[in-house]
């Protein structure tokens, strides 16, 4: 919806609920191909069916004088046309004391531009029968717009003017507009919201001091307020210049006709300076690091953390196995024996939260009235360890198989939105360089063997090497 708030931005920021905040950040390239369907049966890895054929999605990609890159995938299953945007920088470019830039610029990209006034972007959109949105985390922010086919130019113009021509129209008004509503957006996400300040503890407990991922992608409120349109500019300019960005166009499309639409509209825009590849050691706790915090909550919280390997590195597939052998599904190990079993827990979530310089695996659980965080725990580690002394079942790792080439297969058969073929590629695009990384991604995962969940879990969540958050009521319940 154009009418919604803009950027989903950090660990935790759209959702309260564990299990709701799964669907939020696990934003992956976990997508399908409809015209493949194909659930396996639970039934042991040896026995599986035979594989389908190879996923294949077609696409045309070149790279314009100014250093876009351009991608596009025809798709006629229904009249719609995406258009997608990354730009390759997320709050992890921001310079310490100037935190919240990159989710401050996108609520700024849909204020007007030199041909384009203010308000305009959404209204033409919509009596087009477009939508449109944004988001941003830590590694790159992106810009989603849906139209009828028959609408794609006026997509690829107002696109290409936000891109090329924001800055003439951007005023101290326009700023100081978008970060009230940031700032609206973090009280009500953050600061007000139950359990809202956890991931910003956990953000500081996991990473040391200056590191990219060290401060929460919506920024401190002080830094906000110390944003000027000086710094603004200059973050445009660095970041917003076409050799940054890839563009996606998929769906309801003529490629030749397409392409020549693009080097009308973006041609124009002069490239920006290079900007160099975002590189920081990789992180290590020495020990386990320990917080309880109070919250205006009802009930405790726990909060269970791990580095674990980058986006598409090997573990990274392995580790979302595990949070689908630990809590996908009723089934699941943790939340059999905690919510059914034992009726300790309220909820249990696990999983691999991927990023670019290395990735969080993490394990949350609400308490039911009564119930202790320290019980839980225990469940919690005697699973891990489960995991660690012995390998899963081959039933096990089919059930989870299963339930990833379902999301796979669902995910593929849109076009357009958040997490549609059209991010997708971009998104595969950026991580490997690769848009048509569908059948080596979903590779990744069909691979696994027991003995290699059993590996990963022995070698990523050490019992001595982690971060246990508590979150406990400011009041005591019954007061």
């Amino acid at each position: 919806m154009m009418t919604a708030t803009r950027g989903v931005t950090a660990v935790g920021m759209e959702e309260e609920d564990a299990q709701q905040y799964s669907a939020v950040m696990t934003i992956r390239p976990l997508v399908a191909l409809a015209c493949s369907l194909r659930l396996l049966t639970a039934v042991p890895l040896a026995q599986a069916p035979q594989a389908p054929a190879t996923i294949t999605v077609p696409y045309t990609e070149f790279t314009l004088a100014n250093g876009l890159h351009v991608i596009l995938h025809r798709d006629p299953t229904v009249p719609v046309a995406a258009v997608n945007v990354w730009y390759h920088v997320g709050s992890g470019r921001e310079k310490p004391g100037r935190t919240g830039f990159a989710h401050l610029f996108e609520h700024v990209m849909f204020e007007g531009s030199e041909h384009v006034a203010e308000g305009q972007f959404d209204s033409w959109l919509e009596a087009a029968g477009g939508s449109n949105n944004g988001s941003t985390s830590e590694d790159r922010t992106n810009y989603v717009t849906d139209v009828p086919s028959n609408a794609l130019e006026l997509a690829l113009f107002l696109e290409s003017d936000r891109m090329g021509y924001l800055l003439p129209t951007l005023t101290q008004g326009k700023l100081d507009g978008q970060r009230d509503v940031v700032k609206n957006e973090k009280r009500q996400r953050v600061d007000n919201a139950p359990y809202g300040q956890a991931f910003v503890e956990l953000t500081s407990m996991l990473y040391p001091k200056g590191h990219p991922y060290s401060w929460p992608v919506i920024g401190s409120m002080d830094d906000l307020s110390a944003a000027q349109l000086d710094d603004v500019r200059e973050f445009f300019t660095t970041y917003y210049a076409p050799n940054n960005a890839s563009l996606v166009i998929a769906g309801d499309i003529d490629i030749a006709q397409t392409r020549t639409l693009v080097e009308k509209w973006f041609s124009a825009i002069p490239r920006g300076k290079d900007v160099s590849p975002l590189v920081t050691q990789p992180v290590q706790l020495e020990g386990v690091v320990r917080r309880t915090i109070t919250d205006r909550v009802q009930l405790p919280r726990l909060y269970m953390a791990w580095h674990t390997p980058a986006f598409y590195a090997p573990g990274d597939a392995a580790m979302d196995m595990i949070g689908g052998l630990l809590t996908g599904g009723k089934n699941s190990r943790l939340y059999k024996r905690l919510v059914y079993d034992l009726q300790m827990a309220q909820d249990v979530f696990a999983a691999q939260q991927s990023s670019a310089l290395g990735s969080t695996f993490l394990v949350v659980s609400t308490a039911r009235p009564g119930q202790s965080l320290e019980k839980i725990q225990a469940v919690i580690d005697e699973e891990i360890a489960r995991l660690q002394q012995q390998p899963p079942e081959a039933r096990e790792m089919m059930r989870v198989l299963n339930q990833t080439e379902a999301s796979f297969y669902r995910r593929m058969e849109r076009t357009a939105g958040f997490g549609g073929k059209a991010d997708q590629l971009n998104g595969y695009f950026v991580a490997t360089g690769m848009p048509d990384f569908f059948e080596e991604d979903l590779a990744r995962y069909r691979a696994l063997s027991p003995a290699d969940i059993q590996s990963a879990a022995a070698r990523y969540l050490p019992a001595t090497r982690r971060v246990e958050l508590s979150v406990m009521p400011a009041t005591p319940a019954g007061k």
